[in-house]
């Protein structure tokens, strides 16, 4: 006689009204229509599940309008089979939403300015890194303070922060 009332408060509390359910799949064919405008090369760095990956690739090449209804609601149902934490992540990343990567970022534009400003931030960056390709880094910064003297555009000072992103996330732990 246990079982039952413990099974009958179990369904209570998991019951979902229809209107619920309607908005979560609503949300989540949202969330697979935002994967829908990435590129193909952007959507394969996400990791998504083959048949999603292949269902959103299908939806880019669909023209009809009825095709593309079809397609989409699809994908919502893809969707409701995937875990969306990541794909969340990753798009609020590339929207610029996530506070954490931004401050990554933030971090990494006041270290390449530090090192154009003065010398002896190299030394720090070099015992920090140790790995860094110091050469290539004295190079782009000895031109990056040139392009800044001519006020031509800044590509050495652009290459400074990718050649700092790649080399520190090196030594993240993943």
């Amino acid at each position: 006689m246990n079982s039952k009332p413990d099974s009958q408060t179990i369904a209570e509390q998991e019951w979902v009204s229809k209107t619920q359910m309607k908005k979560q799949m609503n949300d989540l064919q949202q969330l697979g229509m935002e994967l829908t405008k990435l590129s193909t090369d952007t959507l394969k760095k996400m990791n998504l599940p083959e048949d999603l990956l292949q269902a959103v690739v299908n939806y880019q090449k669909i023209s009809s309008n009825s095709a593309l209804k079809r397609q989409a609601q699809y994908i919502g149902r893809l969707m409701r089979e995937t875990d969306t934490a990541p794909i969340n992540d990753y798009l609020a990343r590339l929207k610029g939403e996530n506070s954490a990567h931004n401050a990554y970022l933030q971090r990494l534009e006041n270290l390449r300015q530090r090192l154009i400003a003065d010398d002896s931030s190299l030394t720090e960056v070099i015992s920090q890194y140790p790995h860094i390709d110091i050469s290539a880094l004295r190079t782009l910064i000895r031109n990056a303070r040139k392009e800044q003297e001519a006020g031509k555009p800044p590509k050495a000072f652009r290459a400074i922060f990718q050649l700092l992103k790649t080399e520190i996330n090196k030594d993240t732990p993943s």
